[in-house]
């Protein structure tokens, strides 16, 4: 039987107020599961997958160093970004319109008590989005997130991937290039990788996307690989 997955699509929203919002679905999931564990109960968890679109931030994950982020809070201001450092791991990435970015809170324990197969199959669920649209994709040995072309020099990112996990319960995501105006990762190195190239689908296939249409065939794949109903 699929476990039930809300879907929601937050759609333009601005970083800190997606942020807070995680926290609090993700502190209530949390706190219902402490409370099963203490009172010896068994109230269903909720999960959640979301979706949005972010205006121009910056996001620096714990293990990340703040030099990866090139601009001063001048040349942020000038470029209409924001800049946060946040709880999920991870390096520095950038966020802005024309980009996937999905949040999916799920309780783990619904699922698969493995982090390492929650990351792969997110990368999963990519690489067959891209697949569908005629572009090949996989993953680059040592490194999350997509890449095309991780086999050789040419090697260049599409999909930057941080998450938190505490209790099998998890936050934050991914972060999908579209439509994405690339010119934004020259302000960092991105994930802490400086000898690698980032792309997106528009570059790669030379024509803008409909993004609706690949957010219906992403979180088609997503449904099927985690054997989710979304509801």
């Amino acid at each position: 039987m699929n476990k039930k997955v809300e879907f929601i699509d937050w759609g333009l929203t601005d970083y800190q107020d997606a942020w807070t919002r995680q926290e609090v679905v993700f502190d209530k999931t949390v706190s219902l599961k402490i409370q099963n564990r203490t009172n010896n109960t068994e109230t269903d968890t909720p999960n959640y997958l979301i979706f949005c679109e972010h205006p121009h931030v910056y996001t620096l994950g714990k293990s990340g160093k703040p030099e990866n982020l090139l601009l001063d809070d001048q040349s942020l201001q000038e470029k209409e970004a924001t800049y946060y450092k946040i709880n999920r791991g991870g390096d520095i990435t950038y966020h802005g319109p024309g980009q996937i970015v999905g949040y999916p809170i799920l309780d783990l324990d619904n699922f698969f008590t493995d982090i390492h197969l929650y990351l792969r199959m997110l990368e999963e669920a990519v690489i067959l989005t891209l697949a569908d649209y005629g572009i090949t994709a996989g993953r680059y040995p040592g490194f999350t997130g997509v890449w095309l072309d991780a086999e050789n020099e040419k090697a260049r990112k599409i999909c930057a991937m941080g998450v938190r996990c505490s209790r099998w319960v998890t936050m934050h995501g991914f972060a999908f290039n579209v439509n994405t105006d690339l010119d934004y990762f020259k302000n960092i190195v991105p994930c802490g990788i400086d000898d690698k190239d980032v792309t997106s689908m528009e570059r790669e296939l030379g024509v803008q996307l409909d993004i609706e249409e690949v957010k219906l065939k992403l979180k088609s794949h997503i449904a099927s690989l985690f054997e989710m109903q979304l509801i």
